[in-house]
């Protein structure tokens, strides 16, 4: 890995975004013997967590120690890594050019891993716990308040869903819809059946040092461990749209089984398409949309050999 400008004879791919699954697709490159230029655009979406668990071997780890290692798995590889984000990027002929900092720089290939941002609910206190005492996944966060007096915030479908799941981790969950529930009567079955009490007067605040504390307009507070929220999400970077890659009705970017979106060249991963948003899944799809490509520039440099060939150009 190399830390420097750019080069502006310009790379085989540029992978932009230097979370799990870009961080896995530059790795995968870059020991395919591929040029490569990682753009890093700025700390992980996790960083507000303490740790990022359920990942094999690093059960618990740090998200910035997570993202310092796979930054230095790189160091034995042509992949040069750039502090900036990218800032445009266009179609040319022969692939892409894609403007980083002050500089623009070409691209045979374009690997976009720029994430989702979390669209926090606008309830006083919820932002500054987030990620200390209010998480999104009780698949990453569950096991550390299992058996606790847990809570959902959310309603109708998305709060139904997220109330049934986290109360595989205790029996003592509540959800907060702050207002009308939007439950159908089949949903409010479903969680009385399972214990759950539902709460909809609105929400005053979230306060607390340990635990949280919620307060309600006209109703008493209640005292919880923790609170889980499946908060609506957005687009990380505007680069996907920009590029004419099309857009699903949730705002995830559509892949093909290869990774690669409607525009031809231009592959999409992680939790910006869609996939389960879980730091070892990110991966995965970094490598196998990574392994993908690498096929579609061998097939291009057997095409462009032949067409060599037949020109003359290369001895038999």
């Amino acid at each position: 890995m190399t830390a420097a400008l750019p080069d502006p004879a310009g790379y085989d791919v540029v992978v932009v975004g230097a979370g799990p699954a870009g961080l896995s697709a530059a790795l995968t490159l870059g020991r395919s013997r591929r040029r490569v230029l990682l753009l890093d655009g700025g700390p992980p979406r996790n960083a507000a967590s303490g740790a990022a668990h359920g990942l094999l071997t690093r059960d618990g780890i740090d998200p910035d120690a997570l993202k310092a290692q796979g930054l230095a798995d790189l160091e034995s590889y042509d992949v040069t890594v750039l502090s900036e984000p990218a800032r445009e990027a266009r179609v040319v002929s022969g692939g892409f050019c894609v403007r980083a900092g002050l500089s623009w720089v070409p691209a045979r290939r374009l690997l976009l891993a720029t994430g989702v941002r979390d669209v926090l609910p606008s309830v006083a206190g919820l932002r500054e716990r987030w990620g200390h005492g209010i998480y999104h996944c009780p698949y990453c966060d569950g096991w550390e308040h299992h058996g606790r007096a847990l809570a959902v915030y959310g309603r109708g479908q998305r709060g139904h869903h997220l109330a049934l799941t986290v109360r595989a981790w205790s029996e003592r969950v509540t959800l907060l819809t702050d207002g009308p529930s939007l439950l159908t009567p089949e949903q409010e079955t479903d969680l009385r059946r399972v214990g759950v009490h539902v709460r909809e007067q609105v929400i005053r605040a979230l306060t607390g040092q340990d635990g949280v504390c919620v307060s309600f307009h006209g109703a008493p507070p209640l005292a919880l461990d923790a609170v889980f929220v499946s908060p609506e999400q957005q687009q990380g970077s505007p680069l996907a749209a920009s590029l004419g890659c099309t857009l699903n009705e949730a705002g995830r970017v559509v892949v093909d089984d290869l990774g690669q979106t409607s525009v031809p060249g231009v592959w999409a991963v992680g939790d910006m398409t869609g996939a389960p948003q879980y730091v070892v899944q990110a991966a995965a799809t970094g490598m196998h949309a990574a392994t993908c490509l690498n096929t579609s520039l061998i097939h291009e440099e057997v095409a462009q050999r032949g067409a060599a060939f037949h020109k003359g150009q290369l001895p038999e």
